[in-house]
């Protein structure tokens, strides 16, 4: 018990501390770097919850493709950051206003947070052992049932957040060869296959 304990102290501090230099790293390599091991840590507390499922999920999607993808990304474009970062004082009254006001936002919402009357019978209620049911299954059960039409407009999302960066980064250059899958399919071994005898000791001429 003790051990869990100092392991979940030890992910926690580790992930708000990565977290703290994602934004305050003056490098984007180096913010990317501790978004991967902010996403570790996270991982961490999900495996101490019993949840391996989520946290094999949070490595191999977000650590594996998200942050690797945000890694190359920022190195491959060249972009001067220091230019961006001259005009940040010009909008820094505006981003208080707006922090100033989400801050409230969540203060009236603590505020009038109530505790349901049925969630002690909810509390009382037999939960299934972990021999019954394990982790994915459960979150299986959730989401293609009780959560399914969030699960799917997450997904609709998601698809036309795809197409538009499709359709936004699409170029047209002129003179590119194009595959035209219609003319591929057409075409007769005749038109592509060419068999030529060469006789012993010489070679093909162009």
């Amino acid at each position: 018990m003790i051990f869990t304990a100092i392991m979940f102290y030890l992910f926690a501090a580790a992930a708000i501390g990565s977290g703290v230099m994602v934004v305050s790293a003056r490098n984007p390599v180096h913010s990317v770097l501790f978004l991967i091991l902010a996403f570790f840590n996270g991982a961490g507390l999900f495996v101490l919850m019993g949840a391996e499922f989520l946290a094999m999920i949070l490595v191999i999607v977000y650590v594996g493709a998200v942050a690797v993808l945000f890694l190359f990304v920022v190195m491959m474009l060249d972009i001067d950051f220091a230019q961006l970062r001259s005009g940040a004082a010009k909008y820094l009254p505006v981003g208080l206003l707006v922090g100033i006001i989400l801050l409230a936002e969540l203060v009236f919402v603590f505020a009038g947070w109530a505790i349901a009357p049925r969630v002690a019978g909810i509390a009382a209620a037999p939960f299934p052992s972990n021999a019954a049911i394990t982790n994915t299954r459960a979150l299986g059960d959730l989401l293609y049932t009780r959560y399914i039409f969030a699960f799917q407009a997450a997904g609709m999302i998601l698809l036309v957040a795809m197409i538009g960066a499709i359709v936004l980064t699409l170029r047209h250059r002129v003179g590119t060869r194009r595959q035209v899958i219609a003319e591929q399919l057409a075409r007769q071994r005749a038109e592509t296959v060419a068999v030529v005898k060469v006789p012993l000791g010489t070679g093909v001429a162009d």
